[in-house]
C-alpha cells in the first residue's frame, strides 16, 4: 500500500496550527478559545460536518458518510501551570529550539491533536477511494474526568465508531491498554471541643490518621497484572472542618486515588477500604467521589469517578494495522506498550467495548511537567501514521 506523505508546505501549516494551540490557554472547563481555533482549522482544511456539540467537543469528518468509521480522538484541555518558577520556557510561548517545541500541553496532547487534524487532511488530499470515513473528535475535560467528553459525544449524537485511536503521548509506540482509576472519598467523624480541652472531644484528624496508616499498609497488598502492572493506592488530599482553628475538628475528609489493574474493580476497591475502617474501629465512611461541573458551553457535567481498566489483545486487527501503518512510515517496527496514566479509552474501550489503541508523539513522562515539550519530527510522523492507518482500514481494495 502506498505510503502517504506530509509535504513541506503541510508541515509548515501543521506547525503554525500547533503553535496557536499551545499559545491558547485551555485548562479544563475553559476550552472555548482553543475549540474555536480548531473549528477554524478544520474548515480551512476542507473537513466535512465541522461542529461543536452541547458539551463543547469539536468534531470534523473526512470521507463519505457511509461505511465504517475510524475515530481519531484527542483532548483539548490541559492542566494548569504548576510551579511557574520551575519553567525555564514560557508555558504559552511555543518556542522552538533545535526541532523541539516547548509549552504547556505540547506533549499532552496538543501535538497529537494537531497531528490528527492534519493527518486527516493528508488522507483527504490523497484523493483515495474510501469505504468509510475518519472522524476527528477533539474532546473536553479529559484532564479532570477522562471519558466524559467522548461519552457525551457518542451517546448524545449516536456516533458509534468502529475503531478509535487515541493521540495521547506514546513516543510513537502503540499502546494497547491502561489501568483504571477510582477516586474515593473517606470522611472521618469526630466530636468538636475547644482546643484548650481536647480531651472533651474526639479529634477527626487523629481518626483519619489511623485510617491513613491502614491504607498505607493496604497499598502494599494490591493485585498485579503481568501486562498492566500493579494496582496502586495513594491518599492525595486531606481537609478538616471545625468551628475555628482553636477547636478540635469534628470532620476530616481524605481523597484516595486508586489505580485498578485487571482483576480489580470498584466493588473490590471499596470493600478493601471498608475493611481498613472496620479494623481500626473508627467512625468513618467511604464512597466513590462525584464529579460535578459545567463545561465551557454551560453543559451540566455529572458522573461518578470510576474509570475501568482496559486492554486490547496484541493480535487484534486494529493493533496489527496500527503497527503496520507505523512501520510503513517510520521504517521500523514500533514498540507495543501500555500507558501509566488514564485516557478516554476508559469509555471507548472500557465501557463501549470499541476496539481502541493509542499512538501519539511525545513522551508520557513529560506530561504535566515544567518545560513540557514535543519533538516536531515526531508530530509530523504521527500525522502520516494516522493517514496511513486510515488508508489501510478504509481504503477500497482495487480489483
Amino acid at each position: 500500500m502506498k505510503a502517504l506523505r506530509l509535504r513541506s508546505r503541510d508541515q509548515a501549516d501543521l506547525l503554525s496550527f500547533l503553535r496557536d494551540l499551545v499559545r491558547t490557554p485551555s485548562p479544563s472547563c475553559e476550552e472555548g478559545a482553543v475549540a474555536a481555533r480548531i473549528v477554524r482549522e478544520m474548515n480551512e482544511l476542507g473537513f466535512d460536518d465541522v461542529r461543536t456539540d452541547a458539551v463543547g467537543n469539536v468534531v470534523g469528518r473526512v470521507g463519505p458518510l457511509t461505511g465504517p468509521t475510524l475515530m481519531l480522538n484527542a483532548h483539548m484541555d490541559t492542566v494548569r501551570v504548576s510551579a511557574p518558577e520551575s519553567w525555564t520556557q514560557d508555558p504559552f510561548g511555543a518556542k522552538i529550539d533545535n526541532g523541539i517545541l516547548y509549552g504547556l500541553g505540547s506533549c499532552d496532547m496538543k501535538g497529537g491533536l494537531a497531528a490528527m487534524v492534519h493527518g486527516a487532511k493528508v488522507l483527504r488530499d490523497a484523493e483515495l477511494p474510501l469505504n468509510g470515513n475518519v472522524v476527528v473528535a477533539c474532546v473536553v475535560q479529559e484532564e479532570m474526568c477522562e471519558g466524559l467528553g467522548t461519552r457525551v459525544l457518542m451517546e448524545e449524537s449516536g456516533l458509534r465508531p468502529d475503531w478509535v485511536v487515541l493521540g495521547e503521548p506514546t513516543d510513537l509506540s502503540v499502546s494497547r491498554g491502561q489501568r483504571g482509576r477510582l477516586e474515593m472519598r473517606v470522611v472521618a467523624h469526630g466530636k468538636a471541643a475547644h482546643a484548650a480541652s481536647p480531651h472533651l472531644g474526639d479529634n477527626a484528624i487523629y481518626i483519619a490518621a489511623r485510617v491513613i496508616f491502614g491504607l498505607e499498609l493496604l497499598a502494599g497488598q494490591l493485585g498485579e497484572d503481568e501486562f498492566l502492572g500493579p494496582g496502586t493506592l495513594a491518599v492525595t488530599s486531606i481537609s478538616s472542618s471545625a468551628g475555628s482553628r482553636n477547636a478540635v475538628p469534628d470532620r476530616c475528609t481524605l481523597i484516595i486515588d486508586r489505580r485498578l489493574t485487571l482483576g480489580e474493580n470498584e466493588t473490590k476497591a471499596l470493600s478493601e477500604v471498608q475493611r481498613v475502617i472496620a479494623r481500626e474501629g473508627v467512625n468513618a465512611n467511604v464512597e466513590v467521589s462525584a464529579y460535578r461541573t459545567k463545561s465551557h458551553t454551560g453543559y451540566e457535567c455529572r458522573t461518578r469517578e470510576f474509570y475501568p481498566a482496559w486492554v486490547i489483545a496484541p493480535d487484534h486487527p486494529l493493533v496489527e494495522a496500527t503497527v503496520q501503518a507505523a512501520q510503513t512510515q517510520l521504517k521500523r517496527r514500533p514498540l507495543i506498550t501500555r500507558w501509566g496514566f488514564s485516557t478516554e479509552g476508559v469509555y471507548t474501550a472500557g465501557e463501549a467495548n470499541i476496539p481502541t489503541v493509542g499512538f501519539g508523539p511525545g513522551k508520557e513522562e513529560l506530561a504535566h511537567t515544567a518545560d513540557e515539550h514535543v519533538r516536531l519530527k515526531d508530530v509530523y510522523a504521527a500525522a502520516t501514521v494516522y493517514a496511513q492507518l486510515a488508508q489501510q482500514l478504509l481504503g477500497k481494495k482495487m480489483p
